[in-house]
């Protein structure tokens, strides 16, 4: 079988209705479809082009496209094209209309313009990369939580999860070498989580991550007794600082998340 081809299809940016197709294609076995995503479509032009190439590769269609004309002229060319096209905005749209019994405002990305959650998700990103691994201390001060760990403990794709939860994260390498940065020891304990790791789980990890870098998995960075001395420091750090402490040897970046996020909704 020829894999599916699905055009995303929005007048705005097409997020939702691209994850909102991710997570229908998930409930199947065979789970390998292509996805194109054509943002910002406000011409019947450009409906034109992707109605052609949905033709052209057997392919379908999902939209999310606010003014009424515009999916109007989207349904008719998918019917005369025999191409299947799903709806995910209109049908919504009329029962919301009954619902308020007043006209939308069928104006694209309002979601966007208007929801402040989603600027506060943008600014916790930046917050993020600006902050991450130890680049600037000054950002330790800043943040809602700080993370601290050895080299490999996901302290990044952490920062970023949580980041997506608008929550501003710095994250700090603990490295016996290196003295923590004072800021570090001026925050609140309770916005500072330590990351543990079993020793073996991080040899394994750090010999893989070696190799990826095209490096010899003997390096001193990888070995089990480095990776000891590592862990000892961190605990002394982490107890020094009063710091919850996670264990993330076997739990998935979202699992950590829940439990930090859980323990801020303390305060």
């Amino acid at each position: 079988m020829v894999k599916p081809h699905i055009y995303i299809v929005s007048d705005s940016v097409g997020e939702t209705a691209e994850l909102v197709t991710k997570a229908a294609i998930s409930q199947f076995e065979k789970n390998d479809a292509e996805l194109k995503r054509f943002p910002y479509v406000e011409d019947t032009v450009h409906i034109d082009e992707v109605v052609s190439l949905a033709s052209l590769n057997y392919g379908m269609i999902v939209y999310t496209l606010v003014k009424p004309e515009m999916r109007k002229y989207m349904d008719e060319e998918a019917k005369k094209h025999g191409i299947a096209a799903v709806d995910l905005m209109g049908p919504l749209m009329d029962e919301l209309l009954h619902l308020y019994e007043c006209k939308p405002l069928y104006e694209p990305g309002l979601v966007r313009k208007l929801d402040e959650a989603y600027f506060k998700k943008v600014e916790a990103v930046e917050f993020a990369v600006k902050y991450d691994d130890g680049r600037d201390p000054r950002g330790i001060v800043r943040a809602d939580i700080v993370l601290i760990g050895v080299s490999r403990t996901s302290k990044t794709p952490l920062s970023q999860y949580l980041a997506h939860h608008c929550y501003k994260v710095a994250n700090v390498p603990i490295v016996p070498e290196v003295d923590p940065p004072e800021e570090l020891f001026r925050v609140p304990a309770e916005k500072c989580f330590g990351l543990k790791i079993d020793p073996d789980t991080l040899n394994h990890i750090r010999k893989e991550r070696l190799k990826t870098l095209g490096l010899q998995g003997t390096a001193s960075y990888a070995t089990i007794e480095r990776i000891k001395y590592e862990l000892e420091y961190f605990n002394k750090v982490a107890e020094r600082l009063g710091c919850k402490v996670i264990d993330v040897t076997s739990k998935a970046v979202e699992e950590t998340a829940n439990i930090i996020m859980n323990e801020m909704r303390k305060w």
